[in-house]
């Protein structure tokens, strides 16, 4: 029998009518906002040239929970979706709400691609091929690595990790950290693959990329072993009391930048797919005002904004200018 992975604290499982009061929820209860309209979500278009000249300590997002990452001049992309959907299909599923700022083709060479798990909007088959020839090493969890090789991914290029392991590269430490989630790219395949969190350790700050998950004790003892952090990369989106175990309430996601003592927020999970019931701007609307009330300093780049993550880099609260 395969192994099946498990959280640390609670069990996803979703009984026969709780799934079905899910599924009905998502076709009867949706907000009539639950997508932009056009041009609503504004976009920084970018050159491969502007990536190359990023500074040193800097990231950009360009959708979803991808990052690309500069950190001692290597560059680092998170669960890389470049698609148009985030799903199995071409012709069905939840269809980006706006482009990307640059294809793939014009990314410059990637040294390290970090997967979290291994759900449709976090790993993405047709973006993991077309980056396997300017690709160093993909970094992800236990077992995920078997999607990779089915997707082309050479088995050298590929880094495993559990929880709490972790590997150096050059002066990069890559920490693979416990998550409250669950994994399965099929009705057969549930927890079959390790889901995680990472965290990203350098000469000059350490940082977290939270990926997917609900709020549970494990943020806490990520602190204590990995941190404080200067930034933090958090899910804010996507989320509904439902299935809170798994999702965090934006409430949740200012308890855990707290727990992991991060000095700033960056929200991410938002912004490119309609993955719940809220409105497409209600994350951004939440999670403003809550850290407004914590004095938490929170950052909102546009797709396709370079800033800092050492030092202040001042962004606006865009999704009001609609």
């Amino acid at each position: 029998m395969k192994t099946r992975y498990k959280n640390s604290e609670k069990e996803y499982k979703v009984k026969f009518k709780e799934g079905l009061s899910i599924v009905s929820s998502m076709i009867k209860d949706k907000s009539k906002k639950s997508k932009p309209k056009k041009n609503q979500i504004p976009i920084k278009e970018l050159t491969t040239n502007d990536l190359e000249e990023m500074p040193d300590y800097s990231v950009v997002r360009f959708c979803h929970s991808t990052l690309l990452f500069k950190i001692e001049k290597e560059f680092i992309l998170t669960d890389p979706i470049f698609s148009k959907r985030a799903s199995p299909f071409d012709y069905m599923g939840p269809k980006r709400f706006h482009k990307n700022p640059i294809e793939i083709e014009d990314l410059p060479f990637i040294n390290s691609v970090i997967i979290s798990h291994d759900h449709y909007d976090h790993l993405d088959k047709k973006s993991i091929k077309k980056l396997i020839n300017k690709t160093g090493t993909f970094y992800t969890s236990l077992k995920v690595g078997q999607h990779l090789i089915k997707f082309g991914v050479p088995k050298k290029k590929i880094v495993e990790l559990n929880w709490w392991e972790n590997i150096i590269k050059e002066k990069i430490k890559f920490i693979c950290t416990p998550a409250q989630h669950f994994s399965g790219r099929t009705l057969t395949d549930r927890n079959k693959t390790l889901w995680s969190s990472w965290v990203i350790k350098s000469p000059k700050g350490s940082f977290y990329f939270g990926a997917d998950g609900g709020y549970f004790k494990g943020f806490k003892e990520i602190a204590s072993c990995c941190g404080p952090f200067d930034m933090v990369f958090l899910e804010v989106g996507a989320y509904n009391r439902k299935w809170r175990d798994i999702h965090m309430m934006p409430e949740d996601t200012i308890k855990a930048h707290k727990d992991l003592k991060s000095k700033v927020l960056f929200p991410i999970h938002n912004g490119t797919f309609d993955l719940s019931l809220h409105s497409w701007d209600e994350p951004f609307e939440k999670i403003s005002k809550l850290a407004e009330e914590s004095n938490i300093d929170i950052r909102f780049p546009i797709m396709g904004e370079v800033i800092s993550l050492l030092n202040y880099t001042k962004t606006e609260y865009w999704w009001k200018a609609k």
